[in-house]
């Protein structure tokens, strides 16, 4: 993976978390959404499933991508492990601990899971110096007043904006966008969080500096084994810095592994298009754009959600749905073609009738 790499020398934080142990688990999480129907004002009102049965575990030192379209439910995901937003069902548990899904966020829970938006210049008030907008969260969390700034200027550092006084009575206007998202992860890193969760960080930033945060990212999680989520719709930028990568596809997960095996041996045919999508001028047909684009007509609810927009799709793909399955070093896909497949290869591998006796 072109990674910067962990260091194995480093295995636990001063608070007793190791690499690699579970910090932020969900298990089953749904969320529903009711909208006006169609048809006037007495129209019925119908459910639309943001996020149907999530499972996901968050480790520390480890980067987990979600990777999808736009409407696949990546930040609704996100803004229910923030607790932003309630689920309809499904369980969360930090560091072992089930939370109360019923009541309310607590100051304790957002110590210790962060979330980074997308658009720095609307996350960031205008209005207010970098200074009162880092040292604001320190105040809420309870951080000593004649040590609120000495943090700020930590913080800074770390995200590599220094000399950091130079940047703290600046408004965020006066900062480029590469720079206010520094400032942003910055906030967010600022009450030393364990669970970092990234929405789009970098596709409101000029191609230029999106590679500088993207290494940033790594380097904080590999340093302070943050357990963070990044989202994204670039498939490109998940390779360079996840290590597993879950693809969504109308609210529920369709493919999953470690490492890089996801986008180099895609076999759930969403992947497969969206790796096809990528421009590499060397690779990328007429014919696989086309089938990248047609039939854009939403998802099947009682089938594959796919099934309307797959190429390979058959009359079960329409009317059942399939299940996750388990393929080798932790890949997986939910697709009825891999499930035929991967019977096949078993079949095939069974031994034979004994030719003795």
């Amino acid at each position: 993976m072109n990674q910067i790499p962990a260091n194995d020398a480093v295995v636990a934080t001063t608070n007793g978390i190791t690499r690699g142990e579970v910090i932020l688990e969900a298990t089953d999480l749904v969320r529903r959404f009711t909208a006006k129907g169609e048809g006037g004002l007495f129209a019925p009102k119908k459910t639309l499933v943001a996020v149907d049965r999530v499972s996901l575990a968050l480790r520390a030192g480890e980067v987990v991508a979600i990777v999808g379209e736009s409407g696949s439910g990546k930040s609704v995901l996100s803004r229910l492990l923030a607790r932003i937003i309630t689920p309809s069902a499904g369980t969360l548990a930090l560091r072992g601990t089930p939370i109360d899904l019923r009541s309310r966020r607590t100051t304790a829970y957002a110590n210790e899971v962060q979330l980074v938006l997308q658009d720095p210049f609307a996350s960031i008030n205008p209005v207010r110096r970098v200074g009162r907008s880092l040292e604001r969260p320190l105040r809420i969390h309870g951080t000593p007043k004649d040590q609120v700034q000495a943090r700020a200027y930590e913080v800074l550092e770390s995200v590599s904006l220094t000399p950091p006084q130079q940047y703290l009575d600046r408004f965020p206007h006066e900062l480029s966008g590469g720079q206010l998202q520094r400032v942003n992860i910055a906030r967010g890193l600022s009450v030393r969080p364990k669970v970092l969760l990234a929405d789009e960080p970098i596709s409101m930033l000029d191609v230029s500096v999106r590679l500088g945060v993207l290494n940033l990212l790594r380097e904080l999680c590999d340093a302070h084994l943050l357990a963070m989520m990044y989202i994204t719709h670039d498939i490109a930028s998940a390779r360079y810095i996840a290590d597993e990568t879950a693809v969504m596809y109308a609210g529920q997960v369709v493919e999953r592994g470690r490492g890089t095996v996801v986008i180099d041996a895609p076999v759930h045919p969403y992947t497969q298009l969206l790796v096809s999508s990528v421009p590499d001028p060397d690779q990328l047909t007429h014919q696989e754009h086309r089938a990248t684009t047609a039939n854009a007509v939403g998802f099947n609810l009682e089938g594959c959600r796919f099934s309307p927009r797959c190429p390979h799709a058959t009359e079960l793909c329409h009317t059942s749905e399939p299940p996750m399955v388990e393929l080798e070093d932790g890949h997986s896909a939910k697709c009825w073609l891999v499930a035929d497949a991967a019977q096949r290869t078993a079949v095939s591998m069974r031994p034979g009738p004994s030719s003795e006796g």
